[in-house]
């Protein structure tokens, strides 16, 4: 029987060269959306969900990038759940964006 180290919370096994852990990089997870979150000036903060990264990207690129200094309204896209819902930002007034995978095994859902 091999000899375990001892932890605060619990017993930890010693290693054995068969590492059950060791393969969990081999399976990477596929996120199941993007939430992004946009901080403006002023602090108020708004997020906008997209199936995939190319979408955020397509959107990204294609109506902000080119527009980032403008004080004219760009359109964002928002879900399908409220039909006629829509969203306009003014890019010169954005100071931050995170974009944060969501998988679908997430303990938090909304």
């Amino acid at each position: 029987m091999k000899r375990s180290q001892r932890c605060d919370f619990f017993t930890i096994p010693a290693h054995n060269g068969d590492d059950v852990w060791s393969d969990r990089s081999a399976m990477p997870r596929t996120p199941s959306e993007y939430v992004v979150h946009m901080l403006f000036d002023g602090g108020h903060r708004e997020e906008v969900r997209f199936h995939t990264i190319q979408e955020f990207q397509k959107w990204y690129s294609g109506e902000f990038v080119p527009k980032s200094t403008s004080d004219e309204f760009i359109s964002v896209p928002v879900p399908k759940i409220n039909p006629g819902e829509y969203m306009v930002i003014r890019p010169s007034r954005l100071l931050a964006i995170r974009v944060e995978p969501i998988f679908s095994s997430s303990v938090e859902r909304y």
